[in-house]
């Protein structure tokens, strides 16, 4: 088992103050080009930043103890909780392995430098992700990762794999291949929940995923499977 230590905190406050300092290195425009992550600009403004917005939301509203409330504190969780999944593939995914990304800017951003000791190359992930589809509340489902491969049934992820892409579309007819499934979400849990719209509801939703690892690189595209939304 290894003996690193986590580098997320795991104290609200921390993480807000950490992710506020990642967050505003990252907007300044020359530092983004110097790291060449002009091309990940969609995904920063489009998934990171709203996520980011609401988890800062929750926590100014939460942060004064006297106003706290139960309900204060279920908001923060639940904004948490779509934050930090994005926030590790940032960091993870985006900047640890970037050779661009030097360890002066890992320090200014409050994220961990990288170890000085011997390092090993990430294994591409080479077979394909399973997946397992249920419905658990009107609107609501969840679908459960494993590897595809027989010789290892569990959902545990294979080694220096960092988390999956799943990506999903509620069509009329199935997709004739992958890119027609636009809408994309990262988790790295073996599973996770998807909401959607009262319109939705009784229609076909399309999804499938694939595995990356620790330095982005992905596998193949699981099969993809078919639901109805309950």
């Amino acid at each position: 088992m290894s003996n690193k230590q986590d580098w997320l905190p795991k104290n609200h406050e921390k993480l807000y103050d950490q992710s506020g300092q990642t967050i505003l290195y990252l907007s300044v425009q020359a530092n983004a080009t110097r790291m060449s992550l002009d091309g990940f600009a969609t995904w920063l403004k489009a998934t990171l930043q709203p996520a980011y917005d609401t988890f800062t939301t929750a926590f100014e509203d939460w942060k004064n103890p006297a106003e706290r409330t139960p309900a204060k504190t279920a908001t923060l969780t639940d904004a948490e909780n779509v934050f930090i999944p994005l926030y590790r593939h940032l960091y993870t995914g985006m900047l640890k392995d970037n050779p661009l990304v030097t360890d002066t800017d890992l320090v200014a951003m409050g994220l961990p430098q990288r170890s000085n000791g011997e390092r090993h190359p990430a294994k591409i992930p080479t077979t394909t992700v399973a997946l397992t589809v249920k419905a658990v509340s009107p609107g609501v489902v969840e679908a459960h990762l494993r590897d595809s491969s027989i010789d290892n049934p569990s959902r545990a992820k294979p080694e220096d794999v960092h988390g999956a892409e799943v990506v999903t579309a509620v069509l009329d007819t199935p997709p004739v291949d992958w890119s027609e499934l636009k809408d994309s979400h990262f988790t790295t849990t073996s599973t996770i929940r998807l909401a959607f719209q009262g319109k939705d509801r009784r229609k076909h939703l399309f999804i499938a995923a694939r595995r990356e690892n620790t330095r982005g690189q992905k596998e193949p595209w699981g099969d993809i499977q078919d639901t109805i939304i309950p």
